[in-house]
């Protein structure tokens, strides 16, 4: 019987190899939201999730950078600076977003590989 590869999928689990792995559609099921840039903070990956969550198209995110332009709140020594610190990153941190809403209070995971040619910030509501 062939070996069946189980991924585990949940917000405190899922691995960010996984995440590269995934289709736009896989990423899309994910019941929360999940921004994947590169280096340079370039969103590259965008799902549906955060898309409905955030209120932003996924067109007008895609290609911009992320701290600069989309996700301001969030360029600062909690997360943009623990992206340039850290070159291998697993967290998960309690934040409250601010831009373009009301507080929320969420629940950020921030996930890099030294090598990987993405970093995630996963975004738990």
């Amino acid at each position: 019987m062939p070996k069946v590869l189980v991924v585990e999928t949940g917000f405190e689990t899922v691995a960010l190899r996984d995440l590269e792995a995934m289709t736009v559609e896989e990423r899309d099921a994910l019941p929360f939201g999940v921004v994947g840039f590169g280096a340079d903070t370039i969103v590259q990956t965008y799902n549906a999730t955060e898309a409905r969550m955030s209120g932003l198209d996924p067109t007008t995110v895609v290609g911009v950078p992320f701290f600069d332009a989309v996700a301001q709140c969030m360029n600062n020594f909690l997360v943009a600076q623990r992206f340039e610190d850290e070159a291998d990153l697993d967290e998960i941190v309690p934040y409250v977003l601010t831009l373009r809403m009301r507080p929320t209070k969420v629940r950020l995971r921030l996930l890099a590989i030294a090598g990987m040619p993405r970093r995630y910030i996963l975004i738990e509501r």
